[in-house]
C-alpha cells in the first residue's frame, strides 16, 4: 500500500562524512560476510566508492572527507565512527579491536571541524556502541540496535548525549550485525521506514509493527543483497544494486531509486549506508 503522503517525497539537502577505501581490505573476519580468504580489488572499490560520491553530489549533498589510514581497512565504513544530532556528537567505541583506531580519527575530524570550544559538544563514550551502524535517527526518536555490537547500556548513553528518546531493538541473527543492514530510514520527517523481520527478536519486531505500520517489508533476497544498507534523502533512495524487488516497491511508495554498485565493499560486510555518516547540525549552523 503506497503511505498517503508519497505524493509529497521531496529531497532534503544532507551533508556526508566518508572515507575513501584507499587502503581496503579484508584482513581479518569480525562479521558473516567477511573471508579473507578472497581478493580485494582495491582499484574497482575505490572506482565504485567514488560513483557513490560523485550520486550524492549530483543529488546536491554535501561530502566531506576523512583521510584515509593505511592501518585501518575498514575505515570507509564511517557510518560507524560517530553519531551526530543537531550538532552533538557521540564517538564510537567499537566492540572489536581491530577497528578501534577508528574512533580517535573521527574523534579528531569532528574535534578539529566543529571545535572543541562547545561544552558537550564532542563525547566520548563510556559503553561500546557502533555509531550509525546501530542508530538510526528519526524526526525526533532514535532506533537503537543491540546484540551484536552496540551494548544497551549505550542507548542510555545516546539519549543523555542527543536528548531523544531512544528505542531499543534487539539483532538476532548475525548476518544482520547492524541495525544499518536489517533497517533503513525512508523518510526522517514522517517517519518511514524499511525493514527486514527476521532479524530481529521477538519483542523488536512488536514494536517495529506497532510504530511503523506503513513499514516497506522486503524480501529475504534483497535483504541478503544489502538492500536495507541504503541512504535516502526523503526522496532519492540510494540503494544497493541486486535489491531488485525492493527498489520497484520504493518507487510504487513515490521515491526515486538510484541503484549504486558497491560490490567490492560488500565483502567487508558493507554497503551505501555503511559508507555513509550523516552530519546532522543543529538546525542554524551549515544550513547553507
Amino acid at each position: 500500500m503506497t503511505p498517503a503522503h508519497a505524493s509529497l517525497r521531496r529531497p532534503r539537502t544532507r551533508s556526508f562524512l566518508m572515507c575513501p577505501p584507499t587502503y581496503f581490505d579484508v584482513r581479518y573476519e569480525i562479521n558473516a560476510w567477511m573471508d579473507a580468504s578472497i581478493p580485494v580489488d582495491t582499484a574497482l572499490a575505490i572506482s565504485q566508492w567514488e560513483q557513490l560520491v560523485a550520486a550524492y553530489r549530483a543529488a546536491g549533498h554535501r561530502v566531506e572527507l576523512l583521510p584515509a589510514s593505511p592501518d585501518l581497512p575498514d575505515e570507509v565504513f564511517a557510518a560507524n565512527g560517530a553519531t551526530m544530532v543537531d550538532g552533538r556528537v557521540l564517538i564510537a567505541r567499537f566492540a572489536n579491536v581491530e577497528r578501534a583506531a577508528e574512533s580517535g580519527v573521527h574523534a579528531a575530524w569532528h574535534a578539529t571541524h566543529h571545535g572543541e570550544g562547545a561544552d558537550g559538544l564532542i563525547v566520548q563514550p563510556g559503553c561500546v556502541n557502533e555509531a550509525e551502524g546501530d542508530f538510526a535517527v528519526l524526526s525526533d526518536t532514535i532506533l537503537a540496535g543491540y546484540g551484536f555490537r552496540t551494548s544497551k547500556a549505550a542507548h542510555r548513553e545516546l539519549a543523555a548525549v542527543t536528548g531523544r528518546k531512544v528505542i531499543g531493538l534487539e539483532l538476532v541473527d548475525p548476518r544482520f550485525y547492524h541495525l544499518d543492514v536489517a533497517l533503513t530510514v525512508l523518510d526522517d520527517e514522517s517517519d518511514h521506514i524499511a525493514y527486514y523481520p527476521p532479524a530481529f527478536g521477538a519483542g523488536a519486531r512488536r514494536t517495529l509493527e506497532r510504530h511503523f505500520p506503513d513499514a516497506i517489508i522486503p524480501t529475504s533476497a534483497d535483504a541478503y543483497a544489502f538492500g536495507l544498507n541504503a541512504v535516502s534523502d526523503g526522496y532519492h533512495v540510494f540503494l544497493p544494486v541486486g535489491a531488485d524487488q525492493l527498489a520497484g516497491e520504493l518507487t510504487n511508495a513515490g521515491y526515486q531509486v538510484v541503484p549504486i554498485d558497491l560490490s567490492e565493499l560488500r565483502k567487508g560486510g558493507g554497503s551505501v549506508k555503511c559508507c555513509t555518516q550523516e552530519l546532522r547540525y543543529a538546525r542554524a549552523d551549515k544550513e547553507s
